[in-house]
This record gives C-alpha cells, structure tokens and sequence, in this order.
C-alpha cells in the first residue's frame, strides 16, 4: 500500500500489524479452518499489543488510534486468516463501538476497559431468523417490569458469542409502534443460552452461534442509550461495520492477488511461466486495480469518520466494491492456479470460501445499492 499517505503514526501501527499477521496468524490459518479451531491465544497476543481497542480512548483502556490505523490492522490480519479478521472486526466495530457511542459514562466505565484491553470479546446481537435484512422485523422484544427488563427471543449468526461476556441486543420494546431499543446483556445471565457452534462453508475458525433468551432479566441500567432508538443505533453500528468488513475484503482480495502472482511465476506451461500469457496478465492487472480502489474507498470512509463527517453512503460503497473485489478475485485466483486452487494445497481454496461472507455480513450487496441509490436520489 502506498504509506507515503500515511501520518508516522498509521505507518508504525501498519508495520507492527503486518508483522504480527505474518509470524503468528498465517502460519496458522489453514489448521484454524480445517479443524473448526477459534484462535484465542491468537485474540490474546493481540490484546497485549492493543490491536483489540485501536480506536477508542486511552481513558478507556483503547490505544488511542483513528479508524484508519484500525482498517489497516483489519486488513493485514485478514489477509492472514479471515477467521482471525472476521472475529477481531466483530469485537471492536459491533461489541464495543455502540457502548462507546450510544452508553452512559457509568456503562463506558464498566464495560469498555474489560472489551478494549481484549480481557473479554464483543458481541452484536441484530440478525434473527426472520430478520437479516429487514432489521426492523425484529420478534425479540423487551418488556419493563420495575426495575428490571425481560428479554425474550432468539438470535442467530452472532460472531463471538461463545467468548463474549456481554451481548450487545435489539429488541422491541413497544409492540404497537414496533418501537426497537438495544440492551447490555451479561452472559451467565439466567435465562441466556448459547445454541451449537454453526458449520460455516468459510471462516470456520471463526466462534458464531444462535442465542435464545429465556425471561432474561436486566437491570433497567443496561438499556443503552434512550429507549425507543435502537434502530438508528443499529444502523450507525452497521456504517462503522461495514469499514471493517470493507478492510477485511481489501486483505483477503491482497491475498489473492498476491498467491495469483506468485504461482504465475512458478508454473510452467509450454515451456514459460503462465504469467507470460497475456490473458494471465489481464486477470493480474485487473486484480491489482480493483484491490487499490478497494482499499482508497474503505481508507475514504474511515478518514471521513474520524473528521466527525458524514460517511453512511461511503462506508456502503466501501464495503460493496471491497467485498465483491474480495469474490471476484477469489475466484480469478483460483483459475490462475487451475486444479490445484481447487483443492486446499493452496490457500486460495481457503480465501474464495472465506471472501464470499463478506458480500452478506454487515448488509448484503443488495442492501448496500440500496443505501447507495438512496442516497444519490435524496441529495437530487
């Protein structure tokens, strides 16, 4: 990447991640897949070097960095091993973020030092089974008695359930105007139960489970931010998210490109490297192009958040292009390598499985087009 464009301070933090990734996560990656293994002591060495609290305060227990510093660090880890990027982009951007936005000070205090030292994960429960991308038809629902909330309802695909001690929900809290409030729920908590790990066809090395709540009881603290705004704090949530899976795209599409170029080198066809072939080098070059406009477009959404300005419709065009870039080179790789890339000798086996959840996470290509045409239409 091009860190001439980057303050001293983004070069250090990318440097120090880059290394990182490329001792302790890559070497690692297959055997992460192929055994269903979450990488916890992975989690833990980068929760000694802070990469698990980039972007919030020191006063909380964060390192103090911008939102770029932490698309970069996403970006290198997951070019290392998407499981390991799914799960580290999961805790800041959905677990911790919303406390940090929306919570009271009592709430930062109690719970951002524990999730930005990486002491525990974060966890964001949005999806249920009826509702992925029609958010708002949350069945999950919260009813006040006294002092406390009842929570009844189900989640499904929430990274990191199994290693969070606090949950970060949406449930309705007025059914006749489908009001939607999110809750700080602690795991442990009766009534709160963590379904079987599901069998993913990628990032199998990353924790995600269904949840159910059982007449959950929560104090009447734990509403987060007013009642009533669930929704618009789930929607600020995705735009920081979608960053994050953006930058996640950006690292898993490098990856590609470069196991692409280097087996173009090394094979041999009619006596000279495939990468001689014309056709070979279009799909190079287009590759190439598409991870450069990937990553300025994520890096765009994350400058244009840490100037407090609005980024909703570039972090969606950040994360449409970086995540079919992610797809789409995925699957170009894979054709450079011929039969071997279709089995797991190669990791771009690995990525082309591990790239396709990131056109469905965090809002869908579809949804994405929509926020972006929306957009295009309101300001016209």
């Amino acid at each position: 990447m091009a860190a001439e464009f980057l303050t001293e301070e983004q070069r250090m933090l990318l440097e120090m991640v880059r290394d990182f990734a490329e001792r302790e996560v890559k070497p690692i990656a297959a055997d992460l897949d192929r055994n269903e293994h979450f990488p916890r002591e992975v989690f833990a060495k980068m929760a000694e070097l802070g990469l698990l609290g980039i972007p919030y305060p020191e006063e909380y227990g964060g390192a103090g960095m911008d939102t770029v510093c932490y698309a970069l660090a996403v970006e290198e880890v997951s070019w290392a091993c998407g499981s390991t990027g799914l799960g580290m982009a999961a805790h800041t951007s959905l677990g911790t973020n919303p406390i940090f936005m929306f919570g009271t000070e009592e709430q930062k205090q109690r719970y951002l030092p524990r999730l930005c030292s990486g002491e525990t994960l974060g966890a964001f429960g949005l999806t249920e089974p009826g509702a992925g991308s029609d958010a708002g038809g949350t069945k999950t629902h919260a009813v006040l008695e006294g002092d406390e909330w009842v929570i009844n309802g189900s989640k499904m695909w929430i990274t990191n359930a199994a290693y969070a001690d606090y949950l970060v929900l949406t449930a309705v809290t007025d059914p006749q105007t489908r009001e939607i409030s999110c809750f700080i729920v602690e795991k442990g908590t009766p009534g709160y139960h963590i379904g079987a790990e599901e069998k993913k066809m990628g990032l199998r090395g990353s924790d995600t489970h269904a949840l159910t709540f059982e007449n959950v009881r929560v104090p009447k603290g734990n509403l987060l931010g007013e009642r009533g705004k669930g929704f618009k704090q789930m929607l600020k949530t995705l735009d920081g998210g979608r960053i994050s899976i953006g930058a996640m795209s950006v690292g898993l599409a490098r990856r590609a490109l470069e196991e692409a170029v280097q087996y173009s080198q090394d094979r041999v066809q009619f006596g000279k490297p495939i990468s001689a072939n014309q056709v070979i080098q279009g799909y190079l070059a287009d590759m190439a192009v598409r991870v450069e406009a990937s990553r300025e477009l994520v890096l765009k959404a994350a400058r244009l958040k840490d100037a407090g300005l609005d980024y909703h419709q570039a972090a969606a065009m950040a994360k449409l292009y970086a995540s079919e870039t992610a797809s789409w080179c995925a699957d170009r790789a894979i054709q450079i390598h011929g039969g071997y890339g279709y089995t797991r000798e190669y990791p771009v086996e690995r990525i082309y499985r591990e790239a396709k959840l990131c056109e469905i996470g965090e809002g869908t290509s579809e949804i994405q087009r929509m926020v972006i045409a929306r957009g295009l239409v309101g300001r016209h």
